[in-house]
């Protein structure tokens, strides 16, 4: 009796063949990218020499030499003897300014009218419907003008307007009172959004638990030694002074107090008012989007509508509304350049001045270039990570 040996099967090599339509594919690629690099260089070879023909250095190295500008509203010192650099970064910070308080109040606004918008009362649903209406159809540039007029015909400082203790306004803005920021208060600042932080994670972790075991953990005591426990001891060993500073009438000016220049409050106003009317529709539109069955279904169970819209519809209806909302966002960011309108000095005003004194209009353009698409990047980024962490999972 003879005995086989098993054969086993030979190990196939892996063979990449491209046909020929795919082979044209790739080369007509290759090409098509040869001529755009060479475009490319051609152009900033051709740029590179005019500028030398006409003797206009290149390069980033004005930003070391001293400014000279006057920049009158900004969160950070400043002087005109600092370098331009600076003066950059007092743009950036007054363009985020606008940007990030711009897209809360945006929010806020154009949720609410949002769900006015499908009130059962008829006076507020047509209310709601005329701001609509109105806001999206006028220009931005003519609504900023329109309430930087209107800030220039308020009365002086002397008689200015005072709806409650403390609160001025007048052409000099809108005066609020403050609390003087230092270097323990930040830390206090940082110490309260570490918190909510491990507050997040921990509710988490409790809702895991509940789902586990179906027994209810009650938060508040975490929320309170996160939130009130822990900034509070900080609060004393850094001996953070948290003093209320009230504005002064001394003169023809205020002193004290948080003051908001006419030019900024006028452009803020304008994004916030524009904006939230587009966001007040893509609201409306993704509430309309849950079934009626959801509304049906909470109302027999004899649930508040409150409780319903908030609990129910609009988790729901975030899944439809992150997308659009995220382009209203960066139109609002994008919009702040508007603020040269107005005499606003965010980075585009400093930047054209930059460009008056230096001539460096190549290296101007391409700072506002990349300070605006680093700030469109991260409001994109986070917007889809989160849109991405509310999406329905298949299971």
């Amino acid at each position: 009796m003879t005995t086989s040996t098993p054969e086993f099967p030979r190990k196939r090599r892996l063979r990449f063949s491209l046909n020929r339509q795919q082979v044209n594919g790739l080369i007509w690629q290759i090409v098509v990218v040869a001529i755009a690099v060479a475009i490319v260089g051609w152009l900033w070879s051709n740029a590179l020499h005019n500028l030398s023909v006409r003797r206009i250095s290149t390069g980033f190295a004005f930003l070391g030499r001293e400014a000279g500008m006057p920049i009158a509203d900004s969160w950070l010192a400043y002087t005109p003897k600092d370098p331009y650099v600076r003066a950059f970064i007092v743009g950036i910070v007054n363009t985020l300014r606008v940007a990030v308080i711009g897209i809360v109040l945006a929010t806020v606004l154009g949720t609410l009218i949002g769900i006015a918008r499908l009130s059962a009362n008829w006076l507020l649903s047509r209310l709601a419907a005329v701001y609509v209406e109105v806001l999206r159809d006028v220009p931005l540039l003519l609504q900023l003008l329109f309430w930087y007029v209107l800030m220039q015909g308020l009365p002086a400082a002397r008689a200015a307007w005072k709806p409650i203790a403390g609160v001025f306004l007048s052409n000099r803005g809108l005066v609020l009172p403050s609390i003087p920021i230092e270097a323990a208060n930040l830390w206090v600042i940082v110490t309260v959004l570490a918190g909510l932080g491990a507050l997040y994670i921990l509710w988490q972790r409790l809702v895991a638990q509940q789902m586990a075991d179906g027994k209810a953990r009650p938060l508040w005591p975490y929320a309170l030694a996160l939130l009130v426990g822990l900034p509070a001891l900080v609060s004393f060993g850094l001996g953070a002074s948290w003093t209320i500073t009230m504005p002064e009438l001394r003169g023809f000016n205020f002193v004290g107090g948080l003051t908001l220049a006419p030019e900024y409050f006028a452009l803020l106003i304008a994004l916030v008012t524009y904006t939230s009317a587009f966001i007040a529709e893509i609201v409306r539109s993704g509430i309309q989007a849950v079934p009626r069955g959801q509304w049906d279904a909470a109302n027999a169970l004899g649930l508040r509508r409150s409780f319903v819209l908030q609990r129910i519809v609009l988790p729901q209806a975030l899944r439809v509304i992150i997308p659009p909302m995220t382009s209203q966002y960066l139109n609002l960011t994008k919009n702040s350049s508007l603020a040269v309108a107005v005499g606003y000095q965010d980075v585009v005003s400093i930047a054209n001045t930059t460009l008056n004194q230096t001539g460096q209009a190549i290296e101007a353009i391409a700072l506002i270039m990349a300070v605006f698409l680093t700030i469109s990047l991260g409001i994109s980024l986070f917007m889809n990570w989160y849109n991405a962490r509310i999406a329905l999972v298949e299971r």
